[in-house]
């Protein structure tokens, strides 16, 4: 079974090693030890995400949108000509890249800096393990 050191689990959720530890100690998650350090079952984990992609809170435009996987971060580089433009974001370790109209990247004022929602919806997914 996979276990998780706190700081890994926190950035597997998207929240900070503050936050998860105040969940597991409300009891919102189980923890076991590995070597005298804490550490999060990998299902318990994983059921926890489930919880929280789950949360209609949390992600509030998710009855709004097809799309369920929406991550949240900044525009780092915006590249425009008189039709497209390139848009890169980081969001948390990941960096993507959307092309677009130049027209709809100016009308969402996209610029470094900016903070936007990348929605992405694929029909193919590759899954690789660490």
């Amino acid at each position: 079974m996979s276990s998780y050191r706190i700081p890994e689990a926190a950035e597997i959720l998207g929240v900070s090693d503050d936050t998860l530890r105040r969940w597991i100690e409300a009891g919102r998650l189980d923890t076991g030890t590995e070597g005298g350090r804490t550490v999060v079952p990998g299902p318990a984990l994983a059921e926890l995400a489930v919880s929280l992609a789950d949360d209609p809170d949390r992600v509030p435009r998710a009855g709004a949108v097809s799309a369920r996987n929406r991550l949240p971060g900044i525009v780092t580089r915006v590249v425009t000509d008189t039709v497209m433009a390139q848009v890169e974001l980081i969001c948390g370790p990941y960096r993507l890249v959307s092309l677009m109209s130049s027209e709809a990247a100016e009308e969402l004022g996209l610029e470094p800096g900016v903070r936007a929602i990348a929605s992405v919806k694929s029909t193919n997914v590759v899954v690789e393990r660490p």
